[in-house]
């Protein structure tokens, strides 16, 4: 009977409204809820009953109940470790068991044994980088438990200085009374291979003065406290540890420099370090070299004056911080002033994401649908940029959400009227026979 037709499309459309007033309320409960897709219920109609004109449909069932994979917004933070991918990628994750997990929500944290992790545990997968922070290639578990940064003993120091062309030839250099027989003199910290710090004093002697040329010596002299102590003394001395000599044309630019030379075969510094420590002075690029003679020491008619001086050693130092860049490369910075590659983020990206499995806790998982995950680096091939300091926050629109809540609600209603009008008519069949 058509009559009892219409009492099933009616019970069907309640069932089918039911579910979207489900995935409705489920994306308004997750409003807030980081990196969270919406779900979107499509419906089709059921078989319907009958042939050519007199065909009467059966009702409706949820044909679809899809994930909306729309980019969400950004929300700003104060946590490098929280991230948002600005693209098509997922995180990648894996538990203790080895289980591969996705997911677009972000906020990761350093676990007490130095792998970045997420709130339930799940580890943060990517490309590990080595001490020299060459990335290694294979991707693992992201660890930044490499807390410590190795020192690094001086091996240059370069000078960007004026030295002053009407200075007075003083009398030989004497290392017992360097300012009183030097024409202008600057000082540098150095690092050995302890990383130990020691100050290297340079002295610069005005040598010779001529109508075409001015030649200058330099002397290299590491204090007493600095020095290793010569045998068989038992203290250190003021030592000269390295000279050479300068000459300028009369245009104040350097036309020579010759080679270093080491008394002592290198410096000798106290504390334990290596000795005979080779550093190279790079007073800049001579004429007789090709270059400007401009770009480090110059001789002109100016007061002496110390421009630039920088040294290439360093102390050791210990992790301090951690950014990350739209790269994905996780960068560490160091208390010494060093910075270092970590590690590199992977991304996955899929072929047909509505394929993948929600589990929970904004996870997904694979499936035959969604096929295997592209792994690769971020910023490649589709995959999004990396943005630090940020979450990407539900892709739910309120408004929206509400306006399907109204009509799913309206909907619900109706059928439910279809299913009173229908048992009215069967209750008026009934009292046919009375």
């Amino acid at each position: 009977m058509a009559i009892l037709t219409s009492l099933f499309s009616g019970v069907s459309g309640l069932n089918a409204f039911s579910s979207g007033l489900s995935v409705v309320s489920d994306n308004i409960a997750n409003m807030n809820t980081v990196g969270f897709k919406n779900g979107e219920i499509s419906f089709a109609d059921l078989i319907s009953s009958g042939t050519g004109r007199r065909q009467i449909g059966r009702g409706v069932f949820v044909n679809d109940v899809r994930t909306n994979f729309e980019q969400g917004s950004f929300e700003t933070t104060g946590n490098n470790l929280d991230l948002a991918v600005e693209g098509e990628g997922f995180f990648v994750l894996k538990d203790s068991a080895g289980a591969e997990f996705y997911t677009r929500s972000g906020a990761f944290n350093i676990g007490q044994d130095g792998l970045v992790e997420n709130s339930a545990g799940l580890l943060l997968q990517g490309t590990q980088a080595n001490q020299s922070g060459v990335l290694t290639g294979q991707i693992s578990n992201i660890n930044l438990s490499q807390t410590t940064f190795p020192p690094f003993a001086t091996t240059q120091i370069d000078v960007v200085a004026n030295l002053d062309s009407r200075a007075s030839i003083p009398p030989a250099f004497d290392v017992n009374t360097p300012t009183e027989t030097s024409s202008f003199s600057t000082s540098i910290t150095v690092n050995d291979s302890l990383g130990n710090g020691h100050l290297v004093s340079i002295y610069f002697r005005k040598d010779v003065t001529a109508p075409s040329a001015n030649s200058w010596e330099y002397f290299s002299v590491v204090d007493a406290a600095d020095a290793e102590p010569i045998a068989p003394a038992t203290t250190g001395v003021d030592t000269i540890m390295a000279s050479g000599t300068l000459t300028f044309d009369s245009n104040g630019q350097l036309a020579t420099a010759s080679a270093t030379t080491y008394p002592l075969g290198g410096f000798d510094f106290s504390g334990g370090a290596t000795q005979n420590q080779i550093i190279a002075f790079d007073f800049g690029t001579s004429t007789g070299a090709g270059g400007t003679g401009l770009d480090g020491l110059t001789q002109f008619g100016a007061a002496s004056g110390n421009l630039i001086q920088t040294q290439d050693g360093f102390a050791s130092g210990t992790l301090s911080s951690v950014a990350i860049n739209q790269d994905g490369i996780v960068t560490g910075l160091f208390t010494n002033g060093e910075s270092r590659t970590l590690a590199e983020l992977t991304l996955a990206r899929f072929n047909n994401k509505q394929g993948l499995s929600k589990v929970g806790d904004n996870f997904y998982t694979i499936t035959a649908d969604s096929g295997q995950p592209v792994l690769g680096a971020p910023n490649a091939a589709g995959s999004g940029r990396i943005l630090s300091n940020s979450l990407e926050l539900s892709n739910a629109d309120l408004a929206q959400q509400f306006v399907k809540l109204i009509e799913y609600q309206r909907g619900f209603q109706a059928n439910s009227r279809v299913i009173s009008t229908t048992d009215d008519l069967l209750q008026e069949l009934v009292n046919i026979r009375r």
